[in-house]
């Protein structure tokens, strides 16, 4: 009961369980503070995502029409289940007044018709810049990363030729070293959206945003397939079943100068005081014609329509977008979760993690970046972007020419009529 002798509300939140275990605690301690605050009790569940066990909840729930007021959606799931969450244009309103924009991905994914249909989460957001070798890099490809991209607000000297061209000439070296990039070039996650982010710097979409096929007559995406055909020559032989901890393992264990992943396999390798940890460094993507994208995986905030406690929970997510509390979680994630708004990417954990120092300094977008974050098969509807991100099209695309033997023209056919599919539903 509260103190004016009601019954106090309840507000049942099933969170995304996070991989730093440290991350589920912030985000209990802060729904307990503005539960105490308010005079509501915060129930909160951590739901795992081993199993795909969060997107069987996320599915009962919707069936069942019961279960949690606000739950942690995945990349794409706010837009599967939009006719059932609640609009938050008042909360995001606010929000973007008081911080900004948030990211262009973020705003992608969360809003429907116009209307923010979920709150873009910190919790478990994720970007999947460059991590590399330092001292492998330096030996075998000549490049000293940590000076081109310093853990300073400024591009060092090199930054400005850092593009896929560069990359190419550096992949092969640390080929012929023996350490060669970990590219996972399968249908898991870390592939579609590495591929995905590539094909964003070429300007070579696959959909546009009616989700119609742009692969006939188009110049820029045979220049970043044939441009995927030349790297692959430069990846280990193993790269096709490659699922998402496999690119960890190659740079966790020496055999990989450079991958594209958030800091989980750096903070993993310090945990466990692996040897080579203490030489890990974050780096922005490289550069393409048309510019520099970082792949980006986020997670949302939604309210059920279901839930009897909508305008509390509209209150809680609003505070725990706050930037006090959006740092608490990424400081106690070792600055794994990006916050959506621009304006926090300043946060003081990215300038203290290490060894060494700085580690993580360049992993959220920086201005000196001048980078956007990259949704592989944007811009086209997510309804229709989701089925060939979850098949691995763009990945598909190029093992049919690098594995399977098939000419680029025949392999564009091929991804064509699979592209046409999906848009008839």
């Amino acid at each position: 009961m509260n103190v004016h002798g009601q019954p106090r509300t309840t507000l049942r939140c099933g969170f995304w369980d996070h991989w730093v275990p440290a991350g589920n605690g912030a985000l209990r301690e802060l729904c307990a503070e503005w539960g105490q605050r308010e005079r509501v009790d915060v129930q909160v569940d951590f739901i795992t995502s081993s199993g795909r066990q969060n997107i069987l909840t996320i599915a009962a729930q919707a069936q069942s029409r019961s279960g949690h007021d606000i739950l942690s959606f995945p990349t794409w799931y706010p837009a599967a289940y939009a006719d059932q969450l609640v609009p938050v244009d008042d909360v995001m309103a606010r929000l973007t007044a008081k911080y900004g924009r948030v990211a262009d991905a973020a705003e992608y994914l969360a809003k429907r018709d116009g209307k923010w249909i979920a709150v873009p989460a910190v919790s478990g957001t994720q970007m999947k810049p460059c991590l590399g070798r330092i001292d492998q890099l330096r030996e075998h490809a000549g490049l000293d990363v940590r000076a081109m991209w310093p853990a300073e607000d400024r591009a060092g000297p090199g930054a400005d030729a850092w593009n896929w061209d560069a990359f190419l000439v550096a992949a092969e070296k640390c080929h012929a070293a023996g350490v060669p990039f970990g590219l996972p070039m399968s249908n898991f996650s870390d592939s579609v959206d590495w591929v995905g982010c590539l094909f964003s710097s070429f300007g070579a979409s696959m959909l546009d945003e009616d989700g119609k096929p742009t692969v006939r007559n188009n110049p820029k995406l045979l220049a970043a397939v044939e441009y995927l055909v030349k790297l692959m020559k430069f990846v280990p032989n193993d790269v096709w079943a490659w699922d998402d901890a496999a690119n960890n393992r190659a740079i966790q264990g020496g055999r990989s100068a450079l991958i594209f992943n958030p800091p989980s396999a750096w903070a993993v390798a310090r945990r466990d005081n692996m040897a080579g940890h203490d030489q890990q460094w974050t780096f922005p993507m490289p550069s393409g014609p048309e510019g520099r994208f970082v792949p980006y995986l986020p997670y949302f905030w939604g309210i059920w329509n279901f839930s009897r406690n909508q305008t509390a929970a509209k209150g809680l997510l609003e505070f725990l977008s706050q930037r006090e509390s959006a740092d608490k979680q990424t400081s106690t994630s070792a600055g794994y979760d990006i916050p959506p708004f621009l304006s926090m990417n300043d946060f003081n954990v990215w300038k203290t993690e290490g060894p060494p120092v700085g580690v993580v300094y360049n992993y959220p977008l920086k201005p000196h970046h001048n980078a956007k974050t990259a949704v592989a098969f944007a811009p086209a509807p997510p309804e229709i972007a989701v089925q060939a991100y979850n098949q691995g099209l763009n990945t598909g695309l190029i093992a049919r020419i690098s594995q399977g033997g098939q000419t680029i023209d025949q392999a564009l056919a091929w991804a064509e009529r699979e592209l046409r599919a999906f848009a008839r539903g």
